[in-house]
């Protein structure tokens, strides 16, 4: 478990410092983000990701053993790498919201910033709680004839057929398995964009909840969430758009806090640190990739074989571990082919156009 002090405190301080100088100084007036805005935040938020994993590394070194700083190096970029691909698919929804709702480019910014307030504070009860359950539903230990199930995961042991000892299978991670394993089947063969296209926001439950406890203006009043019309206080569709994003996020949350669970499933601080780093950086990566977003439109198939991989991982981890390493390289190379694959495509399609 990440439970070195110096790591918490050095996690809480950097996030708290960012979003404060990122709202108070940088974005302290709305504006249009460019391209080269976006790339500068975009290298920013993804470095203090890479060197806060090194501050894991150098601190289990440190502190207890090189193994385990590997093992937990490992765990981080996993998770993070996982959540951060996983990701790109709220970016085309987000795409389509500021579109439906016809959200000024100057107020997007801020949208997106207050949605992933809200991440921080629903992650935090999705990971720790999942977490918690995972403990209370490994099995009791039993036998199937001379296969032994007796091992605990939380243990330096390994499960080892030569011996017919195993872990002990875990009801809720053999779940989130199986419905990974289906997800990613369904991924694969889904028209995304079509879908996507077809989904009305102003249904959504966020929209609807706004509409139910607040009259809407029918027109933006700046950055502002509230304005009075007419001596009546309403609220903006930018209070709306926040909404969707936010109830958007947790139907995402769905397919990536299972997802990482298969990484360490004993270790919140761990996922929900990586899982951090990499939603604050999704807000420079939109601006970055709005309008080449067609262009990543084959990166399903890549999200596909992982959300697979992950599932069958899931599956068989009471008779196989696969190390945190062999995940972290496996989920790079598959992003890393689904990339490419998605640019030669593209670029295939646009010349034969």
């Amino acid at each position: 478990m990440l439970s070195h002090p110096m790591l918490i405190v050095a996690f809480a301080v950097t996030v708290i410092f960012m979003l404060l100088l990122d709202l108070g100084i940088f974005h302290k007036k709305s504006h249009i983000v460019s391209s080269k805005e976006s790339l500068i935040w975009t290298i920013v938020w993804i470095t203090l990701s890479m060197l806060f994993s090194g501050v894991i590394y150098f601190t289990y070194n440190i502190q207890d053993s090189h193994a385990l700083a590997i093992e937990k190096f490992a765990q981080f970029q996993s998770a993070y790498w996982i959540e951060k691909a996983l990701s790109v698919d709220n970016l085309f929804v987000f795409v389509l919201v500021f579109r439906m709702f016809k959200v000024p480019s100057e107020n997007q910014h801020k949208i997106l910033f207050w949605g992933i307030i809200g991440a921080l504070v629903f992650r935090a009860v999705f990971i720790f709680a999942g977490v918690g359950l995972i403990k209370l539903t490994y099995l009791p230990e039993f036998s199937i004839g001379s296969w032994n199930f007796t091992i605990d995961h939380s243990s330096d042991a390994v499960s080892d057929f030569a011996t017919k000892t195993f872990y002990r299978p875990n009801v809720l991670l053999f779940l989130f398995g199986v419905f990974l394993l289906v997800a990613g089947i369904k991924s694969w063969s889904a028209n995304n964009e079509e879908e996507e296209e077809e989904q009305d926001f102003s249904k959504n439950i966020g929209s609807r909840l706004v509409h139910k406890f607040f009259k809407v203006a029918p027109n933006f009043d700046g950055d502002k969430f509230f304005t009075v019309q007419n001596g009546i206080k309403m609220a903006t569709p930018m209070l709306v758009v926040i909404m969707v994003i936010e109830f958007t996020d947790l139907l995402f949350a769905v397919d990536s806090i299972p997802a990482i669970f298969a990484i360490a499933p004993d270790d919140p601080y761990i996922l929900y640190s990586s899982n951090i780093f990499a939603i604050l950086g999704l807000r420079s990566l939109y601006f970055l990739l709005a309008n080449f977003i067609k262009v990543f439109n084959k990166l399903h198939y890549g999200l596909a074989i992982i959300l697979s991989f992950i599932g069958l991982k899931m599956i068989l981890s009471p008779f196989y571990h696969i190390e945190a390493s062999h995940s972290l390289l496996f989920v790079g190379s598959v992003l890393l082919i689904s990339v490419i694959y998605s640019v030669l495509s593209n670029k295939k399609e646009s010349h034969e156009h």
